[in-house]
């Protein structure tokens, strides 16, 4: 029988220049250190504090328009295309990173009040209060000019907004009744109403794709199926929506914008009550949008303010405004969550990080581990009131 026992040398217990000073055996296990909570809390502290030192969310201004700005879309297959409407009729394609207008056409007599691009190459449409809807394509290989529409469609009223079919080559528009479009007819394919006189806009769900929603003057939320002839669903709040988001990925849930200073996420399975209401604006909230991942919503309102939700929660997390900023009349995000895009009636499109103090550029492997750290210690001290009080 082999019996192995532990041994240790003198050389390997201690230091090479001072003898007498022995080496202390580090017990590395967490729990067993005494002021592991201590330590950590004031870390958590100095982590909200630098969050907040370096708090600069704001990035850049497209500037470039007359007059306010009443409606932008981004382009699901690109990161960095923007288009956006102004009350003079004005549309204009952007690129983000350069932060310069790359295309601009007077596109409408009075106010754009929707845009909307197609799901795949470089056309779009936009619709005005002239009772037309335009389809532009700025990449045109028939020889004509790139500033004169595809095709144009005349309706019988005003409308008030429009959006793309995620696969198919149909779209629809709001104004007196829902319309639905097909590219290759001059006329509506199919009309839906239910006792609004004017819809205020219309959304497709990008996940179940048959399926849209609209808001309406009448204080009623509706729900759509194209596979349908009628209207599904019908929700009536206590004021009205000015404007609504689908979750990108949890295909039932959506948000409204209300002009009760609230935002409502309602799951359309069951629409009796609100899942969650999203308060802190002091006016009427004008426009929602999701983030790409679903995990955060962005409002715009009547209050100047832009406000930034962790989906599920009822307060905001961060709010960005500038002393120049008017009323916020559309927000979105950017494809990759990262950045915030807002237009307002002071004819500025501004740029906002999503993250106020997020790191511009490159970040190093050791870098990003004490970002990933100090993130988690003010998640697991967010209930403490020092670290509260900073974060607010």
């Amino acid at each position: 029988m082999k019996i192995k026992a532990l041994s240790r040398s003198k050389e390997e217990c201690t230091r090479e220049r001072k003898q007498d000073l022995h080496l202390v055996r580090r017990n590395l296990d967490p729990t067993l250190h005494p002021f592991e909570q201590a330590r950590e809390y004031t870390r958590a502290v100095n982590a909200a504090k630098l969050d907040r030192m370096f708090a600069k969310p704001f990035v850049g201004a497209l500037s470039g328009h007359a007059d306010g700005v009443y409606c932008m879309a981004r382009r699901s297959t690109d990161l960095k295309t923007l288009l956006s409407g102004s009350g003079d009729g004005e549309v204009k394609l952007w690129h983000i990173p350069e932060q310069k207008c790359t295309w601009s056409v007077q596109g409408h007599r009075g106010i754009v009040r929707g845009v909307c691009s197609f799901p795949q190459g470089s056309q779009f449409l936009s619709v005005g209060s002239d009772k037309t809807v335009k389809l532009w394509d700025t990449q045109r290989k028939d020889g004509l000019s790139i500033h004169e529409p595809v095709e144009v469609f005349t309706g019988n009223d005003v409308f008030t907004g429009v959006d793309h079919h995620r696969s198919r080559p149909s779209f629809a528009t709001s104004g007196s009744k829902v319309d639905i479009w097909d590219l290759q007819h001059s006329q509506p394919i199919q009309s839906f109403s239910w006792g609004a006189d004017t819809i205020n806009s219309v959304k497709f769900n990008q996940t179940e794709q048959e399926v849209f929603a609209s808001c309406g003057s009448d204080r009623s939320v509706i729900l759509y199926d194209l596979r349908m002839s009628t209207p599904l669903a019908k929700l009536v709040t206590r004021m009205s929506t000015n404007a609504l988001a689908w979750n990108p990925m949890e295909a039932f849930m959506f948000t409204t914008a209300n002009e009760d200073h609230n935002c409502y996420t309602f799951d359309m399975r069951n629409m009796k009550s609100a899942v969650n209401v999203l308060k802190d604006h002091v006016s009427a909230v004008l426009d929602v949008d999701y983030s790409p991942t679903g995990q955060e919503i962005v409002t715009g309102s009547y209050d100047r303010s832009l406000r930034i939700f962790r989906n599920g929660e009822g307060h905001s997390r961060d709010i960005y405004h500038t002393k120049r900023m008017q009323r916020l009349f559309c927000v979105k995000y950017s494809m990759d969550s990262k950045f915030i895009l807002s237009g307002s009636d002071d004819g500025n499109i501004r740029l906002w990080k999503s993250k106020a103090s997020e790191k511009l550029g490159p970040i190093n492997y050791r870098e990003r581990a004490h970002l990933q750290y100090s993130e988690k210690l003010k998640e697991r001290y967010e209930h403490m009131p020092e670290v509260r009080r900073v974060v607010k």
